[in-house]
């Protein structure tokens, strides 16, 4: 049974997210399903099998200036679909999925329940942590 998990859209963030053709929680999502992740944001898209996702990390929060839209970093070439600063979920792919014109080696998501959204990928066996918990030797 597929799983729906809605990106978190700040309420200040929301006349931006137009600009990349987010209008709502309709067009800002995450669905896992038994052999496929997919990720619909605006105009963005991203679909990939689940087997190709290696694994996942928690992070966040983050500067609300470097998290929201849809970004590319420069040094690693991963995307994020932002709506939100509170953190979010990357996926590290075995192999480059293509987003737009473009194939990453990672998608950064900022669903609204990111416990739930790890606890997801986990239960289907894929590997990952919460970064945001730090282990004090």
């Amino acid at each position: 049974m597929p799983q729906h998990f809605a990106i978190r859209l700040g309420r200040r963030s929301r006349p931006l997210l137009r600009l990349f053709g987010v209008h709502g929680p309709q067009d800002a999502w995450v669905e896992l399903r038994d052999d496929e992740l997919e990720a619909q944001f605006g105009r963005s898209h991203c679909v990939t099998p689940l087997e190709n996702i290696s694994g996942w990390r928690i992070e966040g929060p983050w500067l609300w200036i470097t998290a929201i839209g849809v970004r590319m970093s420069l040094r690693h070439r991963d995307i994020t679909f932002g709506g939100s600063p509170h953190g979010g979920v990357r996926m590290d792919f075995r192999e480059r999925v293509r987003v737009g014109p473009v194939r990453v080696p990672a998608l950064y998501v900022t669903v609204d329940d990111l416990e739930g959204f790890a606890a997801a990928l986990a239960e289907r066996g894929i590997p990952g942590v919460d970064a945001r918990k730090r282990v004090v030797p």
